[in-house]
């Protein structure tokens, strides 16, 4: 009978280049600074390396839609190596196949490289994703920051917030994940803002405005696994995977009157799912903090309530009281998030829980918290009506 995967995989490294506007590199180079901070960490040769997965979702730009890219770009011995993509959440997909991969038995190290370069796709946001040619054109002409700003405005009407407090919620949301990126040298944006300049931002799609929303970047994040056993042979402590947990959309949201928009369906299902897996009774009390897939403020907002973190309705008053800034009861993107790093796609899974490893290792600099043991990370690909939600916990040993 099938018992999960927890603590059967170990985090033997991890690395994460710098993220922003990497007009100077392709997506090679860009993997390879993730891929040999990681390599530096594990204390391994590239040929001890069994098996590789390989997350980039726009494969016209400087990609390719097979695993040959990154067995190129770093040299990898004669292994396999998978692409995979599943929307935003398609970085956490790659560390699902290597984990997976280990905890079988197939493996005893395995390797999961995400990547994106989208400011070379010309687009302002992200370019629009497309179903299929011969797919019905369902939202043809639907935006990211529409799709959200629609979250937004169910989430206010549901629970009976005012505009203005949504806004300031938000707009804290916002503030306290730049204050953590001003402390990482690796996020794309690390500059302060208050409250006040969140709020009175342009609008992009109301409600979000400017600072409500992240920027188009350039990174790649890496993490390379092992068996516990296999990581203490080797020196080290390892951080052990405690679930992974992976939800698609079916349809039901947009195919029945039981969803009102206000939440995200699938997060719900996998963060329940993940608790179970992982032994998790009271996650408030038991997670140390949380990175989570903040594409738009209020998305963070929503996901803390989604995954049990706060009572329904409740978030953003618990936000506004400071219970998720880095000092607060349950710190949440401690690294400055999907907000301050920007989403290359295919990375942002990996990217979060590169911050869990290097909290749970002890290796944060400024922004290390104290005696953290349980993290979580919560990765969202697509629109809140149609989506591929994943739940990932990880921890000490």
């Amino acid at each position: 009978m099938a018992n999960g995967i927890k603590d059967k995989v170990a985090i033997l490294g991890m690395g994460c280049s710098r993220f922003g506007e990497r007009w100077d590199v392709g997506q090679e180079e860009l993997m390879a600074e993730a891929y040999l901070e990681a390599l530096g960490h594990a204390g391994i040769a590239p040929d001890q390396i069994g098996a590789a997965w390989y997350s980039s979702h726009y494969d016209d730009i400087g990609a390719g839609k097979a695993g040959t890219p990154m067995a190129q770009a770093l040299r990898l011995p004669a292994i396999g190596v998978t692409r995979v993509e599943n929307f935003c959440a398609g970085g956490t997909e790659a560390f699902r196949g290597a984990v997976y991969a280990v905890a079988s038995g197939a493996v005893d190290i395995a390797l999961a490289v995400g990547v994106e370069k989208l400011k070379d796709t010309g687009f302002a946001g992200l370019p629009p994703a497309s179903r299929g040619t011969f797919a019905p054109m369902y939202l043809p002409t639907h935006t990211n920051p529409g799709n959200f700003a629609q979250l937004a405005r169910a989430y206010g009407t549901r629970h009976n917030i005012s505009a203005g407090d949504l806004k300031r919620a938000m707009g804290h949301t916002s503030m306290k994940s730049h204050a953590n990126a001003v402390k990482n040298k690796n996020a794309h944006l690390r500059k302060a803002i208050t409250v006040e300049q969140a709020v009175n931002a342009p609008l992009v799609a109301d409600p979000l405005g400017l600072f409500d929303c992240c920027p188009v970047s350039d990174g790649a994040a890496c993490a390379i696994v092992t068996t516990p056993e296999i990581a203490r042979s080797l020196g080290k402590t390892p951080v052990l995977v405690k679930a992974i947990q992976l939800v698609a959309s079916n349809g039901w949201e947009v195919q029945s009157s039981g969803w009102n928009g206000s939440y995200v369906h699938t997060a719900r299902i996998a963060a329940r799912r993940a608790y179970a897996e992982a032994g998790i009774a009271d996650p408030r009390a038991q997670l140390s903090f949380t990175e989570l897939h903040d594409c738009f403020s209020i998305t963070e907002l929503v996901t803390l309530e989604d995954i049990g973190l706060a009572d329904e309705g409740t978030a953003w008053k618990r936000m506004l009281d400071g219970a998720f800034d880095a000092d607060g009861a349950l710190p949440s993107q401690v690294d400055g998030g999907l907000k301050c790093f920007g989403h290359p796609v295919g990375a942002s899974g990996l990217r979060m829980l590169y911050e869990c490893w290097l909290q749970l290792t002890g290796q944060a600099g400024e922004r290390q918290l104290a005696n953290p043991s349980l993290a979580l990370t919560h990765n969202l690909g697509g629109a809140p009506a149609q989506n591929v939600c994943s739940i990932t916990i990880v921890g000490a040993a």
